[in-house]
């Protein structure tokens, strides 16, 4: 409905239909019902009013914008784009894929007959080469915004009432200043912030979040990662590859928690051999910072043993992200939260405020940009009159590790405590014919289908561009496909992806290349 005319999309937003895929002519939901476009005599400014741009509120915004509703967009920070395009996802994969770079030519070129001397790690270039990114994606989010004719507004935001936001910002002159803006609905994007930790200050010099470990100005010398979940494993290993001693501490048994336990054994297995060091089922209690290098006190996760201290020039705190909503006014508004603080919302993305809307981290589910993006899309749609809708059982997953870990769906653990019968297809990357010849042989493809109808349920990669592979998989469960189907599906020669179609293949015992 990109051509949409503002009349007929008002009219769609006046008699909203709303239903997921699957509902058929589901009843209207009462927030926009009651709030939605009416025919009235008062002005209201815009028709949607997104807070904050990160992935998920800047989509929102152009999708309502492609709908023909009059939208504007709040944000805090200078720049759009949220945490993610400027202190998270864009930046980090800068850092990683250029630390990837520097790691070959110093390490792999040789046994591919390229001889070159032993690579400069010049630092400042390659925050420079990241920061250059980082504004190029900020400007094309910008860029964006003008296209669709969504008002910026930069300030911060405070929900007045239903329909009114109040924004806080700079007059250009040095002084603060605030205005009201009148909406029909808001739609809250704000995104999360970085989890502290009790009693341990994070100061972005020494003792860093993630927004810190992305901008130091020299490698350290060693660093202690406190948590091994996917933004902590990404940015230890950038560093290990510039030449950190890097030891993380974890709390639970294992490496990314939540993740499928084999996945997880395997990869801790390849990043060990790369260097990193783990110390599982353990806590830091306290950073002392009184000496010239960091004291980390170290103790077992349930308090039995001996304890220990590291020494670190840099500690990374990567312990999770929290909802961000301070400032916002929702108690005040009487929005309701669940005790995570996150904003309940219900499957339409309304909260019991008529005329409240969230998505995104600030939401029940996964912290991912692009599941906010797909649930930012689906509110548009939703107030436009549309079917919006996200499938939760097809949010594909990706640790950005060298090499890439990928899932989407299941795991079996998940599938053991389920009592599902499931039958598992796997196919090893040391028998992947472009693998071999590429020396990229770690990891391997993971596919668990449904015993009776062959459905897959979930699927798993370590290894090369997993990150990429899982799409096609992701595809295949959105329209709910059998293993067989892959299997059957002409793979290209020689690729990655033909792990994809053995491991199909591998469900019925039928690979051919194992």
């Amino acid at each position: 409905m990109a051509g949409v005319s503002k009349d007929v999309a008002a009219s769609c937003f006046e008699t909203p239909r709303l239903c997921s895929a699957s509902d058929g002519e589901a009843p209207q939901h009462e927030a926009v019902r009651e709030y939605g476009l009416k025919k009235t005599e008062s002005f209201m400014a815009y028709d949607l009013i997104v807070i904050g741009a990160g992935p998920g509120g800047y989509v929102c915004a152009v999708r309502a914008a492609q709908l023909g509703l009059k939208t504007a967009i709040v944000e805090k920070r200078a720049t759009l784009g949220g945490t993610c395009l400027n202190v998270g996802c864009i930046p980090s994969k800068a850092l990683l894929h250029a630390s990837e770079l520097f790691e070959e030519a110093g390490h792999s070129f040789a046994k591919m007959g390229i001889g070159v001397s032993a690579p400069k790690l010049d630092l400042a270039a390659m925050q420079k080469f990241k920061d250059e990114g980082v504004d190029g994606n900020v400007k094309g989010v910008d860029f964006l915004m003008k296209k669709n004719k969504i008002d910026v507004v930069y300030g911060a935001a405070r929900i007045a009432a239903a329909g009114k936001v109040e924004v806080t910002g700079d007059d250009g002159k040095g002084n603060k200043k605030t205005q009201t803006l009148e909406t029909k609905a808001i739609v809250i994007a704000t995104g999360s912030d970085v989890a502290k930790l009790k009693g341990i200050e994070i100061d972005e010099k020494r003792v860093v979040s993630s927004t810190g470990a992305l901008a130091l100005d020299k490698v350290p010398g060693k660093l202690v990662v406190v948590g091994a979940g996917v933004i902590g494993l990404e940015l230890g290993s950038v560093w290990r590859r510039l030449g950190a001693d890097v030891t993380f501490v974890e709390f639970a048994d294992r490496i990314m928690p939540g993740m499928d336990s084999e996945v997880c054994r395997q990869s801790q297995r390849i990043l060990e051999k790369q260097g990193l060091k783990f110390k599982l089922s353990a806590k830091v209690t306290a950073v002392d910072g009184s000496g010239k290098t960091l004291k980390v006190k170290v103790e077992p996760a349930k308090g039995d043993g001996a304890g220990e201290t590291l020494d670190a020039d840099v500690v990374l705190v990567s312990v999770g992200r929290v909802p961000y909503t301070d400032g916002l006014g929702l108690k005040e508004a009487g929005v309701a939260l669940d005790e995570r603080g996150r904003v309940n919302v219900d499957h339409y993305f309304a909260t019991n405020v008529p005329g409240i809307w969230a998505i995104g981290d600030v939401i029940k589910g996964p912290m991912l940009a692009h599941k906010a993006e797909d649930e930012g899309v689906a509110v548009a749609e939703i107030l436009a009159g549309q079917a919006g809708h996200v499938n939760y059982d097809v949010i594909p997953n990706v640790v950005y590790t060298y090499p890439e870990i990928a899932s989407v769906g299941k795991t079996e653990d998940e599938l053991k405590q389920a009592g599902v019968a499931y039958n598992t297809g796997k196919f090893p990357f040391t028998a992947n014919g472009r693998a071999k010849v590429n020396m990229t042989t770690d990891g391997f493809v993971k596919i668990l289908a449904d015993a009776k109808t062959d459905r897959i349920l979930g699927a798993h990669i370590v290894g090369p561009d997993a990150g990429t592979m899982i799409s096609e998989l992701a595809v295949a469960m959105e329209f709910s496909a059998s293993s067989e189907d892959v299997a059957r599906t002409c793979h290209p020669h020689p690729t990655l992806s033909e792990a994809v179609k053995e491991a199909a293949l591998a469900v019925e015992k039928r690979a051919i290349h194992m």
